[in-house]
């Protein structure tokens, strides 16, 4: 394990283009209902939000003036009701803002907001937040390559975004990963394995424990878990080809741990096999949005100079494919990632072993 930290800076904020814009009207990833990210931020109060454990969560609920309250409930009502379902403005008069949090931490600074039907009393979240490119980016991305679909909507400089169901990955080692049987603790090992090997090749970096959620899923005779990102922003970012691999992460080491005690080295590259492969298919299968979107991403800024060319240099010596070397701006290296990904699958070297 690597105990020196992989990110020093913090990540600025890169603007949606025109062509980014443009794709994301052309898929439908645009809200038709004005919701600004700012407009939340007038809030005249707030008081701390506390867990079960009366822990502080550093997220605190906000408060409204009165007149500005009624406007920003119906723009989320209606905002909801674009992301969830059709747009149907018949089902307003049956949903109530419960809650407006602001989270004070983190590169988004996002704003949760707790949608509650009142006829059933099931509530749902989604987050507003600034937006970002490479968010943009990372979550089109993960819903066209990766075994889950995500919804968000852009409006403006806005990033609309469902909340993704799970216990924090750091939650689930500190509380629950000890108390898993052994069998499951193989199963959490294989998982692992294939979100490591997902995340270092589409390049969604920072995978931290706190950016990823465990999901348990009851199957007739056991519990399958599966892990699922639930944060964006190191998309195509950062330089070091380490921070696209959750395994070097101090925060992972539990999970790190499992997979040694848990999978012998042909167990760990089958299962990164069979994602390569999983991967390979459904950039097969979305040809025709993937090259659009990487097109536009070649041609966009999300990095910097300096990490383009150390991140291209890193993956050249790492697979010896010329691609990379020649690569100009994050999204070629991506690009280049997928070929060598779609051209390669069926064979054993593609990316070396990592554990």
């Amino acid at each position: 394990m690597n105990e020196q930290p992989l990110m020093f800076f913090k990540k600025p904020c890169y603007p949606i283009n025109n062509s980014l814009m443009n794709y994301l009207e052309r898929f439908d990833l645009v809200s038709k209902e004005p919701i600004m990210y700012d407009d939340l931020l007038r809030f005249s109060g707030a008081i701390s939000v506390f867990d079960k454990n009366d822990q502080d969560t550093l997220w605190i609920r906000v408060y409204y003036n009165e007149y500005e309250r009624e406007e920003i409930d119906l723009n989320l009502k209606k905002v909801y009701s674009l992301l969830y379902s059709d747009g149907n403005l018949d089902i307003l008069k049956f949903l109530n803002v419960d809650a407006i949090d602001y989270c004070t931490f983190g590169n988004s600074k996002p704003f949760r907001i707790k949608v509650r039907n009142i006829l059933n009393d099931n509530y749902t979240y989604f987050y507003i937040k600034k937006a970002d490119a490479s968010r943009v980016y990372g979550l089109e991305l993960e819903h066209l390559l990766s075994p889950y679909k995500i919804n968000f909507l852009v409006f403006k400089d806005t990033l609309i975004e469902e909340h993704i169901i799970g216990i924090p990955g750091d939650v689930f080692m500190n509380s629950l990963l000890n108390k898993c049987t052994e069998i499951e603790k193989a199963q959490i090992a294989k998982e692992f394995v294939k979100f490591n090997e997902r995340c270092m090749i589409r390049l969604l970096g920072d995978m931290r424990s706190y950016n990823y959620v465990v999901i348990p899923i009851h199957d007739f005779d056991q519990v399958v878990y599966k892990i699922r990102p639930i944060d964006f922003d190191q998309q195509c970012y950062e330089g070091n080809f380490k921070v696209y691999r959750p395994q070097f992460f101090k925060e992972n080491y539990p999970m790190v741990k499992i997979v040694k005690d848990k999978l012998q080295d042909r167990s760990i590259e089958q299962y990164k096999n069979e994602e390569r492969s999983s991967l390979a298919k459904r950039i097969n299968s979305a040809e025709n949005r993937i090259k659009i979107l990487m097109k536009i991403m070649g041609n966009d800024t999300i990095s910097t100079e300096e990490n383009v060319n150390k991140l291209k240099m890193e993956l050249y010596h790492y697979t010896h494919d010329m691609s990379f070397k020649n690569a100009k701006s994050m999204g070629n290296v991506l690009s280049s990632a997928f070929e060598f990904v779609t051209r390669n699958f069926n064979t054993t070297n593609v990316f070396r072993p990592g554990f």
